[in-house]
């Protein structure tokens, strides 16, 4: 039991789905090693879990492209009858922002990627979701101050979105690893990793058991840097776990229906959860991702005062029928940060044998499936259903920055 063929430390979405990916093309014996008592502990917990696909880049939109087909198709993705997880269809529209013709050059972008989407003017936008401002004009956070709203602008809308829940997905994917023979350990720190002539040969334990494997995944989430400090490994990349804040708020009947996922120009997002019964909303600015915590098993996770000021003077300014009353709900999970360019890095390190899924800065949970793929077919040789095709040298430890400038934040 405890001399696997793989060990992945860490079972939150980005470790399971790469257990299932592997275990989809190979007999290899797998255990998933996971230091909380419990799933969804860790970032995945806390995910908004929007699945969108517009990055900066058209290998990372590729990859969302690749994991949110796997999470629409998830019945056939986790092979189980009944999933708990459901893809709830909405559109994800994004506010105008940027250049002229801004809209219209991602829209043809994404098409280009085969992914569905449209330019809305202000018009087609009341139409279809008149709770929207169609102001183009961003809300005061400094000082608070309104404005008189102006509109004009073009606007780009997703239309092959969605989002899920994330605990009915981790769910989902234990149930999932189980039936496939995949052994998860809860209670089960790792803390050491072993190795002999440049290669792994095992990890040690807190409580002082052992488990040898010739390959190890570092899942680890907000805590992988101690695993790869354990390793012993260079990392070229800064990745700081990072306080992030999230509210939800009760929708009344004043806001009418439909509402998409909305990205706010001016720094906010929301989407609607509970049948459109509530909101949950968060930032989208790289000065609300600084916040770094040293130590993932202790922080604050009740959102700052100032934080949800900012956050609903944005809202009430994008939903103006949104009305000053209800409570106001929160809390807090962590993003492991690139520092470099907010792009994970994954694949085999100088230390053979050991592998790395870390620095995910927020895109983790809908690029999962793809993500498994990549670490599934780069150690097994083999492909399988539910693949990327993106080349794996796009997240490898040893590439160059993929951005150099501009916005690094969860949006990037």
């Amino acid at each position: 039991m405890n001399t696997p063929d793989i060990v992945i430390i860490g079972a939150g979405v980005i470790g399971l789905t790469a257990a299932l990916q592997i275990r989809r093309r190979s007999s290899a014996s797998i255990t998933v090693l996971e230091k909380a008592n419990s799933l969804g502990q860790g970032s995945t917990g806390a995910s908004v879990a929007v699945l969108r696909h517009r990055y900066s880049l058209n290998n990372t939109i590729r990859l969302a492209r690749d994991g949110v087909h796997a999470y629409r198709e998830w019945s056939a993705f986790t092979q189980l009858t009944e999933p708990m997880a459901q893809f709830e269809r909405a559109q994800v529209l994004w506010m105008t922002g940027g250049e002229k013709g801004w809209a219209e050059k991602e829209s043809s972008r994404l098409k280009r990627l085969n992914i569905d989407a449209a330019v809305l003017d202000d018009q087609t936008l009341s139409e279809q979701f008149p709770a929207i401002s169609t102001c183009t004009l961003n809300a005061d956070t400094d000082t608070g101050e309104t404005h008189i709203c102006q509109g004009g602008g073009a606007h780009l809308l997703e239309l092959d979105a969605g989002y899920t829940d994330p605990m009915a997905v981790m769910r989902d994917l234990f149930d999932a690893c189980k039936q496939h023979d995949v052994n998860v350990r809860f209670n089960s720190e790792v803390t050491g990793i072993e190795q002999s002539s440049g290669r792994t040969t095992g990890v040690q334990l807190a409580d002082g058991r052992r488990f040898s494997s010739a390959v190890i995944i570092n899942a680890a989430g907000p805590w992988c840097m101690h695993i790869n400090k354990a390793a012993d490994i260079s990392m070229p990349f800064k990745l700081t776990p990072t306080r992030i804040q999230v509210l939800y708020i009760d929708l009344p009947d004043e806001v009418a229906r439909p509402l998409p996922v909305c990205v706010d120009p001016g720094g906010t997002y929301f989407r609607p959860q509970s049948r459109a019964q509530q909101l949950v909303v968060g930032s989208t600015l790289e000065e609300d991702e600084n916040e770094i915590i040293t130590d993932p098993d202790r922080f604050d996770m009740e959102p700052d005062e100032s934080f949800k000021i900012k956050i609903l003077h944005r809202l009430h300014h994008r939903l103006p029928d949104l009305p000053y009353r209800g409570k106001i709900h929160g809390y807090c999970g962590l993003y492991t940060i690139n520092r470099a360019d907010v792009h994970p890095i994954v694949g085999q390190t100088e230390l053979k044998g050991f592998y790395v899924a870390n620095g995910f800065s927020g895109h983790g949970f809908k690029l999962a499936p793809a993500i498994g793929s990549l670490l599934a077919r780069e150690i097994t040789g083999l492909s399988s259903e539910f693949d990327t095709h993106v080349d794996r040298e796009f997240l490898s430890i040893d590439r160059a920055p993929l951005i150099t400038s501009g916005e690094k934040s969860v949006l990037a």
